[in-house]
């Protein structure tokens, strides 16, 4: 074919494509120019799609306005390692920061601490628990569980005085997680002189002044040290500095409002003091784990600490030795719990309850963790297992 004909039949195509898109545009211009053509397009786009993507609605509509979306609702819940030092410094840690040893283990760096300040406190709660922080005064103030800062496993942790403001001869003595105040049950409070207090947990859920709300009525030179949460049906048990044990039913101490002080709970001689309380059900078949100074423990079924009334001195659980040192914590354990001890150093080792070996009450323990030269162990905890446990078995006592 000639070049002269290929041109001719390029220009033809050309010529075609032109009038074609006159043509479109002519009728494009004449739906915009005509609302009614414009509604009939709009109706068999419309009827297209309906045909070919038709199904059911999936996104619900509702009349209604959305609710306000709160801080809380936007975090997620987890378990948490919360640590208090004795000047007061805090912190929270994801609960698996810290791995399971052998006991007898050396533990992993909890914190660095600063000059001559140890750790004196460690417990878990969920993110979204209540912390209700009791203070040496018998005050008591409360925060969310996610309003404590984050820090590294490492790190000193936050004054605790930038998120409760406490006055300045005043401490938290001891902290309770809650998850909330409809899950009933009473708070039991131990004063430094041996004083024990029940009062209903739903008496706390009140709006909190700046300066915290009385938790308890303390007689001059006392002080608020250990605070539990019951369901009212418990045993009480005391344990105490030298090794001795009181148990007694939680009936003996008569509720009381939020705004009394406490009867007398344990009978001490000479130089002996209360170290640890914990709470326990009547005919509870777990056991109670006693930890040393120097890192020994040992457990002991419930079962061989049996009641004494109110005000007594109760039974040995610990013979006290210069091997094992006195008794600096409790907690009541069965097999699959294990526990977090931190030494003054700030050392946390976790470890299973089931290497802990079972033992009468005199016994003298084994080696649980290995504190450094010049530390001691200052703090026991146990880890928590499920969300719902954390009121009832994961209250912490601070000591």
């Amino acid at each position: 074919m000639q070049l002269g004909r290929l041109t001719r039949l390029s220009a033809e195509e050309l010529s075609n494509e032109y009038d074609g898109l006159q043509a479109d545009i002519a009728e494009y211009q004449a739906i915009l120019e005509s609302e009614e053509q414009k509604s009939e397009v709009i109706k068999k786009e419309l009827r297209t799609i309906k045909r070919e993507l038709g199904d059911e609605r999936r996104t619900r509509i509702i009349p209604t306005e959305a609710e306000e979306i709160s801080m809380e609702d936007l975090i997620a819940q987890e378990d948490m390692t919360i640590t208090i030092t004795r000047d007061g410094y805090v912190k929270r840690l994801p609960l698996d920061t810290y791995r399971v040893q052998h006991r007898g283990g050396k533990g992993v760096l909890a914190l660095t601490k600063k000059e001559e300040d140890s750790v004196r406190d460690v417990f878990v709660a969920s993110t979204h628990h209540l912390i209700l922080c009791f203070t040496n005064q018998g005050l008591v103030y409360r925060l969310k569980a996610y309003q404590v800062p984050m820090a590294s496993r490492t790190a000193r942790g936050t004054p605790i005085v930038n998120l409760v403001p406490l006055q300045p001869d005043e401490s938290i003595t001891a902290t309770i997680p809650v998850e909330n105040y409809d899950q009933g049950g009473y708070l039991v409070m131990v004063t430094k002189q041996g004083k024990i207090k029940k009062t209903k947990l739903s008496e706390y859920d009140t709006p909190l002044r700046s300066k915290g709300k009385i938790a308890i009525n303390l007689n001059k030179g006392d002080e608020l040290k250990w605070v539990m949460w019951s369901d009212g049906t418990k045993d009480i048990m005391l344990v105490t500095r030298n090794g001795k044990a009181l148990r007694f039913s939680e009936k003996k101490v008569r509720p009381t409002s939020r705004n009394t002080a406490g009867v007398n709970a344990i009978r001490l001689v000479g130089e002996d003091q209360t170290v640890a309380t914990v709470v326990v059900d009547a005919k509870d078949k777990r056991d109670l784990l006693v930890v040393s100074q120097k890192g020994l423990g040992k457990r002991t079924a419930l079962s061989q600490y049996r009641r004494h009334g109110r005000n007594t001195q109760g039974v040995s659980t610990l013979e006290i030795t210069d091997r094992n040192g006195p008794v600096v914590g409790v907690q009541v354990v069965d097999d699959d719990d294990e526990i977090m001890c931190i030494s003054s150093a700030g050392v946390l080792i976790r470890v299973p309850v089931k290497h802990i070996r079972r033992t009468g009450r005199n016994a003298q323990g084994v080696k649980i963790a290995t504190p450094d030269e010049g530390c001691v162990i200052s703090a026991v905890a146990k880890v928590v297992r499920q969300t719902a446990e954390h009121t009832e078995q994961g209250a912490a006592q601070a000591g």
